[in-house]
C-alpha cells in the first residue's frame, strides 16, 4: 500500500536554511524506504536562489539555454539544466513580493544534500525528489515533475516484456520519479503551504547509491521529435558563427539535405545540389583556393596586405565549422526562350528555388539542434569551387554553410516589425 503525508508545520525557509535539518526537527516519522518529495522553491531558498527586484524577463534569459517556443510575453524555454518550461522555471508565486526564484543550480546535488542529512540526522535511508511544476504539449493543467533525485530508481524500463496477452512491449520506459513527484503534490498542494511531503510503500525503489538523478530522464536533442514549437521553427534559424569542437552527425545533415529538396521550383524541376565536405582534405583543399582567389580579387582591387588579412579572417568561421556543405543551382529542365528578357527571367526562378531550398536546409539544421552560417563567398569564385570539389561547369555554387553545434545559446535578436517590410495595395 502507498501512503503520502505532507509534513505540515514547516517554518518559511531562508538561505542558509538546512532543509534535512528542518525536517528532524518536524518530529515527522522518517524511516527506511520513504521517499520525501521536496518542492524546489523552498530549495532555491535555501541555496539562496532567490533574487530581488530584478527583471523577470532578464532573469528568464540568463536562465535559457534554447527558446522553443514565444507566444507574446510567454517564453517556452530549455533550461541551462536541460529542462524544457515556461519562462526557464523563474517563478514569482510562493516568494515574497519583488523577489523571484530561480531553479536550483543543479537539483540532482540538492536532493543528494538533503538525503545524506536524513541520514546523518535521523539515520534514516530514503530517497529524495526535487520537484517543480511543468505545463505540458496537448493538455489543459500542470503537474509536479521531478527535477532531481537521489537514491531513487528514476525509470522503469519494461522493454522487452510482454504484457498480459503477450504483446512485445518495445517503448514502455516508466518515468518513476515522475509520477512519484505528481502524486507527491495530491498532499502537498499549491496553496496549502506544505512543501515536503513523505511517500511509503516504495521501498523497492530505493538504491543504495545516489543513482543518475533526473539527468536519465533528459531526452537527447537528437532523439527530440518537438525540439521547437511549431510555429517557431522559421524562427530557430539563428546565424552561428561559433562552433563546439564537438562532431557534426552526419545522418542529421542528410536529413536536412531532404528537407532542403522538398522546397517548390518552377516547372516540377529539382534545382538543388548540395556538396556535402565530409572529407577533410577535400574541405582544406577547397578553403585554401578559395583564399587564394579571394586573395588575387582584393590585391588587384588595391587593397593593403593589412586590410586583405582583416578581410579573410571573416572566412575564419568556414574553417572552424565542424562540417561544411555547398549548396549549388542547375538549370536541370530550365526553359530557353528567344528573348533576354525572358531568359533572365527563368533563371531567376531557378534562384528563387534555390534560395527556398538553403532556407529549408538551414532550418531543418536548427531543428536537428546544429548552428550554421550561410557565407556567400564562394559565389565570388565559382571556377575555382567547381575545379577543386569536381563539378560541372553547368553547376552553380551558391555559397558554403558552415554547420555545427553552437559554442553558446545565440541570444535573442530585436524582432522585426512585419509593417516595415509590407506594401498592402
Amino acid at each position: 500500500m502507498i501512503q503520502i503525508e505532507g509534513i505540515e508545520g514547516l517554518p518559511e525557509v531562508g538561505a542558509g536554511d538546512d532543509i534535512a535539518e528542518l525536517v528532524a526537527r518536524s518530529g515527522v516519522k522518517v524511516a527506511d524506504g520513504d521517499i520525501l518529495v521536496v518542492t524546489s522553491k523552498i530549495v532555491s531558498k535555501a541555496e539562496g536562489r532567490v533574487r530581488q527586484g530584478e527583471s523577470r524577463a532578464e532573469s528568464i534569459e540568463e536562465e535559457t539555454q534554447r527558446v522553443v517556443a514565444r507566444r507574446g510575453d510567454l517564453v517556452i524555454a530549455e533550461t541551462r539544466q536541460g529542462f524544457v518550461m515556461a519562462a526557464a522555471g523563474v517563478d514569482a508565486s510562493n516568494t515574497e513580493p519583488g523577489t523571484i526564484l530561480l531553479l536550483p543550480e543543479d537539483a540532482d546535488a540538492s536532493a543528494q544534500r538533503i538525503r545524506a542529512g536524513i541520514r546523518e540526522r535521523l539515520g534514516a535511508d530514503v530517497g529524495v525528489i526535487v520537484s517543480d511544476t511543468f505545463g505540458r504539449p496537448w493538455r489543459q493543467g500542470l503537474t509536479d515533475l521531478a527535477i532531481g533525485a537521489a537514491g531513487v530508481r528514476p525509470l522503469e524500463d519494461h522493454r522487452g516484456q510482454s504484457d498480459t496477452y503477450g504483446n512485445p512491449l518495445n517503448a514502455t520506459v516508466t518515468a518513476l520519479i515522475d509520477e512519484i513527484a505528481a502524486a507527491a503534490e495530491l498532499a502537498k498542494g499549491k496553496l496549502a503551504g506544505i512543501p515536503i511531503a513523505i511517500v511509503r510503500g516504495l521501498p523497492h525503489l530505493i538504491t543504495e547509491d545516489d543513482g543518475p538523478g533526473v539527468t536519465a530522464l533528459l531526452r537527447p536533442a537528437g532523439d527530440d521529435l518537438f525540439r521547437h514549437g511549431s510555429a517557431d521553427v522559421v524562427y530557430a534559424r539563428r546565424t552561428i558563427r561559433d562552433f563546439a569542437p564537438t562532431p557534426v552527425d552526419p545522418a542529421a545533415v542528410h536529413r536536412a539535405v531532404a528537407a532542403a529538396i522538398s522546397a517548390p521550383a518552377p516547372h516540377h524541376t529539382t534545382p538543388w545540389r548540395f556538396v556535402l565536405l565530409e572529407n577533410p582534405t577535400t574541405r582544406t583543399a577547397l578553403l585554401d583556393a578559395m583564399r587564394e582567389a579571394w586573395t588575387t580579387d582584393l590585391r588587384a582591387d588595391g587593397f593593403t596586405e593589412s586590410s586583405i588579412a582583416k578581410r579573410l579572417r571573416r572566412g575564419d568561421v568556414l574553417r572552424n565549422a565542424p562540417y561544411l556543405a555547398v549548396p549549388c543551382l542547375v538549370m536541370d529542365g530550365s526553359h530557353t526562350y528567344p528573348d533576354p528578357r525572358r531568359n533572365t527571367a527563368e533563371r531567376e526562378m531557378f534562384i528563387v528555388a534555390t534560395g527556398a531550398g538553403v532556407q529549408n536546409f538551414l532550418i531543418q539544421l536548427a531543428v536537428e539542434g546544429l548552428g550554421s552560417a550561410w557565407v556567400s563567398s564562394t559565389m565570388f569564385c565559382r571556377p575555382t569551387v567547381r575545379q577543386v570539389l569536381d563539378l560541372p561547369d553547368t553547376w552553380d555554387p551558391m555559397g558554403t554553410v558552415a554547420i555545427g553545434h553552437p559554442a553558446s545559446p545565440p541570444r535573442d535578436r530585436a524582432p522585426r516589425n512585419p509593417a516595415d517590410y509590407t506594401v498592402i495595395r
